[in-house]
């Protein structure tokens, strides 16, 4: 009677690892390539495992400190490790399970400690707790954790409107500080020019009637000296005289006035001359008593 031999060939593909059980139990682990087994001895190939990296998104729903609800969205990006590839295939039924389940266990016993605010500035410390637990936990079952990314954190959506309006209103509140500064500024500038373009008016004034006092001066004299027997009063006379009829003039030739009634006549240019003459001297005189 000769031998009778029945060979089953399989191929393991790459970034794959096969499971070979002999008789029901685990023999061995085949590397990517092709294989030859003995049905007739038992051996066969009980299946294959990927070890490239997979990706398990799980969205989780919170509370935080200052109790708001919040739902973050989580992946976990995880593959079996070569070596210990039996017991990812034997031990854990449904693996994304599992892991599932860690990472709610995590998140709500970290998330509840901290107010919305430091969960959005903390979210990485969230990801290496829920690292660190599933680490110690799925590597005991042939599985290595790669990278834990807290993709999203998704406040209520009233939390949210809240949120928008008080940066809002902070933000308003700056720019009317900011507008108010500004405002401030232009006060004290616009009261520093009327007070420079004032104090330059009474300078140019104060100049303009000492060149009218010099100029009288000078016109008096050299009338005096030109004209015998005229005196200085006579010549103030003349000058206000001369000054009455240009002011009358112009008030003739100016388009804007209405009709003025005034006194007319030489005896009224001369009561003219002495009240403004008595004025000046009154003035003179309550400025000598000041002083």
């Amino acid at each position: 009677m000769g031998n009778v031999f029945c060979v089953v060939c399989g191929c393991v593909d790459q970034a794959s690892v096969g499971v070979v059980e002999r008789w029901g139990r685990f023999e061995k682990i085949a590397e990517p390539g092709f294989h030859c087994f003995n049905p007739l001895a038992g051996q066969f190939l009980a299946g294959i495992l990927s070890t490239r990296i997979s990706s398990l998104d799980v969205r989780i729903e919170t509370k935080t400190k200052d109790n708001v609800f919040v739902q973050m969205l989580c992946s976990i990006q995880y593959r079996v490790i070569k070596q210990n590839a039996d017991d990812a295939f034997y031990e854990l039924q449904n693996p994304k399970e599992q892991i599932q389940a860690y990472v709610f266990d995590v998140v709500r016993a970290h998330v509840p400690k901290m107010t919305l605010d430091e969960l959005f500035e903390q979210k990485g410390d969230v990801a290496q707790a829920v690292l660190e637990e599933l680490e110690k936990v799925m590597g005991a079952y042939g599985y290595s954790i790669e990278h834990i990314l807290m993709v999203d954190i998704i406040p209520d959506a009233s939390v949210r409107k809240a949120m928008n309006e008080i940066n809002a209103a902070q933000r308003l509140q700056l720019a009317n500080v900011f507008k108010g500064e500004a405002e401030k500024i232009l006060q004290v500038k616009k009261a520093e020019a009327d007070a420079e373009a004032k104090y330059l008016g009474g300078v140019g004034t104060a100049r303009q009637r000492q060149a009218i006092t010099d100029g009288l001066g000078e016109n008096v004299l050299n009338f005096s000296h030109k004209v015998e027997g005229a005196s200085a009063k006579d010549v103030m006379d003349l000058i206000m005289i001369t000054q009455y009829f240009d002011t009358i003039k112009d008030l003739g030739n100016s388009s804007k006035n209405t009709t003025v009634f005034i006194p007319h006549g030489p005896g009224h240019v001369r009561d003219i001359s002495n009240q403004i003459r008595n004025g000046l001297m009154e003035a003179a005189s309550a400025n000598t008593n000041i002083e």
